[in-house]
């Protein structure tokens, strides 16, 4: 079976959940999404969350990267490239990711687990003196 690239059918839309709005239920979407609104349940998308200085999102967030400036709350943020925290942003729970950038000022209450993509050298053992 071919594998579909998601981009044919959304045009490179984004989705957006306007200042002023407030979903409640879960989100799927294969393209970017700015929410400065308000979203109470789960998002998933294949691609980058965008999350506005007036957007609030409650319930578990999973993405390849995403940007808050606004607040989140959440059970489980699991990003597979990049989460950024900006100045503004107030972030509660716990993070899954594999960088992470937070700005001074930015409040964050909650664990962090960072996925390591270097690849580990294996310790080399002491050199062992020669026997005679």
């Amino acid at each position: 079976m071919k594998e579909t690239d998601t981009r044919e059918f959304n045009g490179g839309a984004v989705n957006v959940i306007a200042q002023g709005t407030q979903l409640q239920g879960n989100m799927v979407t294969a393209s970017d999404c700015r929410i400065d609104g308000i979203l109470r349940g789960n998002i998933e998308s294949k691609s980058k969350i965008i999350v506005g200085r007036s957007g609030v999102v409650e319930g578990n967030i999973k993405c390849t990267s995403i940007e808050i400036e606004g607040t989140v709350k959440v059970e489980s943020l699991l990003v597979t490239e990049m989460i950024s925290l900006k100045s503004t942003a107030n972030m509660i729970g716990n993070i899954e990711t594999g960088k992470i950038a937070i700005e001074p000022g930015a409040e964050f209450s909650g664990n962090c687990k960072m996925r390591n993509s270097r690849p580990t050298a294996a310790p080399q053992a002491a050199p062992q003196p020669e026997r005679k």
